[in-house]
């Protein structure tokens, strides 16, 4: 999925230096419990040699805590700004990176983006006939953002044996009762999607109220809805399904924006004015007139080169005559000059493995307007 990084512009703009650290924060076993125990000392010595300052290695002393309670895999990401953590996020599953500790003229946000490739946000609703609990999530994280218990009626909720009229009588006023709690739980449901930008609704929980739920939804949460089957709330396999269902529909939206973007840039291909480049001049270039709409590249394949991250427009550059007025910040690891290069022109970002762009292709960029003929590599 394409990340955004706009909401990090003010960070990226902010002089350094920037202490970034990229750990292992499992409390699973021994060896990262003896990791955690010596980690603070070698985190002192580690960022002393590269010349942080006392607040700046207090503060990531402080940060570089062990997850507890959090199930391994887990790995943290601090940076660490004038003695302060402006950015603390523990993020579960194996390290995606290198283990990391390092002082930089500016924020590598990489580890970030890849455990997080966007801020999907999603909606669990497991319901019954008079209760709903409405959980919002972000992609890539275990515990919920938002849990909304909703309380409907409980009187008269179940369906009265007795026979005759009073039976007859009784059964409307019962459905009368699910048909109202369904009411308030889907528009609860409705409010939190909306708020949110949910692009997924998922269902679990009594069948007839899943049906009434749907049924009561606006015509756009009724989109997103994905139903399970099972009666989550019970312990054991019906969760386990519940939660194989969401990952499972997740990585289908993840699938289905990448193959969006890549058709997308295979229709430009053989274009007389292609809205693409391909190749890290074409593509800095692009980055620096922010004629880049989504930025796509294999942070793999270019971890070993550089680029210059500059002060001010046009953030980035390949070698020092590109930086105009600019003042040079440093010379940094080319997927971190880049994403930063991104967010302050509001460019969206597109991590691939290797084999899904063109052979011999590294980055690529969907452009908001051509610019005529392609810019030469360098």
């Amino acid at each position: 999925m394409t990340t955004n990084l706009q909401k990090y512009a003010d960070l990226y703009r902010t002089p350094g230096p920037w202490c970034t650290a990229y750990v292992d924060a499992g409390t699973g076993t021994v060896d990262t419990l003896e990791a955690g125990d010596v980690r603070a000392g070698n985190t002192r010595a580690r960022l002393e040699a590269q010349g942080a300052t006392s607040a700046d290695i207090e503060a990531m002393e402080q940060a570089l805590q062990p997850a507890a309670g959090i199930p391994s895999p887990v790995a943290r990401f601090v940076l660490v700004h004038a003695g302060k953590a402006v950015v603390n996020e523990v993020l579960p599953g194996d390290p995606v990176l290198p283990e990391r500790l390092a002082v930089e003229p500016v924020p590598d946000l990489l580890p970030l983006v890849k455990h997080r490739p966007e801020d999907l946000a999603y909606v669990v609703a497991e319901v019954s006939r008079e209760h709903g609990e409405i959980r919002l999530y972000r992609a890539g994280a275990r515990v919920p953002a938002i849990v909304q218990d909703v309380e409907g009626e409980s009187e008269h909720v179940h369906k009265f044996h007795g026979g005759g009229w009073s039976e007859l009588r009784f059964q409307h006023h019962t459905e009368d009762v699910w048909r109202r709690n369904a009411d308030e739980v889907a528009g609860e449901i409705d409010r939190v999607a909306r708020a949110s930008g949910a692009r997924l609704i998922v269902l679990a929980g009594d069948i007839r109220a899943r049906g009434l739920v749907k049924d009561n939804l606006s015509e756009a949460g009724r989109a997103l809805v994905s139903e399970v089957e099972s009666h989550t709330h019970t312990a054991g396999a019906g969760s386990a399904n519940l939660e194989d269902h969401v990952n499972q529909h997740v990585a289908e939206l993840w699938a289905e924006e990448q193959q969006a973007v890549m058709d997308r840039l295979a229709v430009q291909e053989g274009q007389a004015n292609p809205e693409a480049a391909h190749g890290i001049g074409a593509v800095v270039h692009a980055l620096q007139q922010a004629q880049a709409d989504v930025l796509i590249f294999d942070d793999a394949a270019l971890s070993g080169r550089t680029l210059l991250a500059l002060d001010a427009e046009p953030w980035v550059a390949t070698a020092r005559e590109e930086a105009l007025t600019a003042g040079i910040l440093g010379e940094v690891p080319a997927p971190a000059a880049l994403l930063r290069a991104a967010a302050l022109t509001d460019a969206r970002v597109l991590l691939v493995p290797g084999p899904v762009l063109p052979k011999g292709v590294h980055i690529a960029a969907l452009l908001r307007w051509s610019s005529g003929p392609d810019v030469p590599s360098s």
